[in-house]
């Protein structure tokens, strides 16, 4: 099971599987080569989708995405080949408006990312107030979904709450330093 901050490629018909609130899971595979994988990401903090590149912000759903198709192209996938299927992005917790607009920056960072990498969204279901559990077989490329209302499954919601609250827990700047903690 992936779980936040977490990604996996196979070429060996594998079975990922992943429990979403507010963050996204993008799949994606090379359909000649039978070869997929999953990441799973939240963004920390408001980005516009047309910033993506050049904001700090949206370093950690790029490096996952980045992450991932560089796994697929380890295991052998070819860019060119490439397809995805994305899910996620419920408004499940509730976030403080300094936050931004978490979910809706998750959903739009994943498609405008994607459509600048030119690899096609085959399918999709973001949004709204549900979580969800995503099977994927990597060999495929077919997922399974369904969707839950997370707050009745205390284990998942309580871990989208944990990994929620050390994302976006306050920076501490070292004293005399550049550094910043995290």
């Amino acid at each position: 099971m992936l779980r936040a901050g977490e990604y996996y490629a196979s070429k060996n018909g594998e079975i990922l599987h992943t429990i979403l609130g507010s963050c996204i899971s993008a799949c994606i595979y090379d359909q000649e080569k039978k070869i997929g994988g999953m990441n799973h990401y939240i963004l920390p903090g408001l980005i516009h989708p047309d910033e993506i590149i050049t904001s700090k912000v949206g370093r950690y759903g790029m490096y996952a995405m980045e992450l991932l198709i560089g796994e697929l192209i380890k295991c052998g996938a070819e860019r060119k080949n490439l397809a995805a299927k994305v899910f996620g992005g419920g408004n499940v917790l509730e976030f403080r408006k300094t936050d931004g607009d978490v979910t809706g920056s998750n959903i739009r960072f994943a498609k405008k990312f994607l459509e600048l990498e030119g690899i096609p969204v085959q399918k999709k279901d973001m949004g709204g107030y549900d979580g969800r559990k995503v099977l994927f077989f990597t060999d495929t490329s077919r997922v399974l979904l369904k969707r839950y209302n997370i707050k009745k499954d205390m284990i998942a919601f309580n871990e989208e709450k944990s990994y929620k609250s050390l994302v976006f827990r306050k920076r501490e700047a070292v004293p005399d330093s550049s550094m910043i903690l995290f």
